[in-house]
């Protein structure tokens, strides 16, 4: 084994041609470069040296500058805020104009769906949304007939000879019906009076039971230079908006 001055000189240590225990050669010190660690020659462009690194820094390098972050200018903060206002604007533009909407359905008249025309007492009659023509009318004599489905009808008949007296008339006509169709336990003439062609009278009926509520029968009496016509409205329940209804109906008989 070659343990000459050249074999010591290249473990680092001078031997001695007597020197009969040469001991272990010293390893040379392990540096591995690990990848991406900071380089130990100092950045000439930061002045920075690697000794003076953090621990993180000398392993990954030290941090780099992110920049100036970038601002939107003042006219992109002008401009958002008027497309919010805009969007408000419009969103109650739509509101205004759907309660707009609504306020016309509302107060606009019932829309006409309709056409009653009866032959033998020679008169017609418009009927609004709902109201529809029958086969035939529920009651002796009358010629045609108009309902609602819900309980309200409307029945015209012609009146054979003259008419002496229109408000007497229509008052007897009021007490028959009322007997054949109210049969209430109380009843009350709430409306009396003339028309342009003729007289009217409307009752209402209560009942003492809690089953039947009250009813509205309105007689019309239609005078004509040839023949008269009787009209017959009758509404169970009684409500105001229906009782509207059914006034419009007979009021259109021409």
């Amino acid at each position: 084994m070659d343990s000459g001055p050249d074999h010591d000189a290249r473990w680092g240590r001078q031997g001695h041609p007597l020197d009969l225990d040469q001991g272990e050669p010293e390893e040379p010190a392990w540096g591995p470069r690990i990848r991406g660690a900071a380089p130990r020659e100092p950045d000439r462009g930061r002045g920075e040296a690697w000794e003076d690194l953090p621990p993180s820094a000398r392993l990954h390098g030290s941090p780099a500058d992110p920049g100036l972050r970038r601002r939107s200018p003042a006219g992109g903060r002008m401009w958002r805020r008027v497309a919010v206002v805009l969007a408000a604007l419009i969103a109650g533009a739509g509101l205004v104009t759907g309660a707009a909407v609504a306020a016309l359905r509302l107060t606009a008249p019932p829309e006409r769906t309709g056409l009653m025309r009866d032959a033998l007492a020679g008169v017609t009659a418009t009927l609004p949304q709902g109201w529809s023509t029958g086969a035939v009318a529920p009651v002796t004599g009358f010629t045609s007939v108009v309902r609602d489905g819900q309980g309200a009808l409307v029945m015209a008949r012609p009146v054979p000879g003259p008419v002496g007296d229109v408000g007497k008339a229509t008052a007897e006509a009021a007490e028959l019906y009322s007997r054949l169709l109210l049969k209430g336990d109380r009843v009350s003439v709430v409306d009396d009076r003339r028309t342009a062609d003729g007289h009217t009278r409307a009752l209402r009926a209560e009942y003492k039971d809690v089953v039947n509520r009250p009813a509205f029968l309105r007689v019309m009496l239609v005078t004509r230079t040839d023949r008269s016509v009787l009209l017959v409205g009758l509404l169970q329940p009684e409500d105001d908006s229906r009782r509207q209804a059914l006034d419009e109906v007979m009021t259109s008989v021409r």
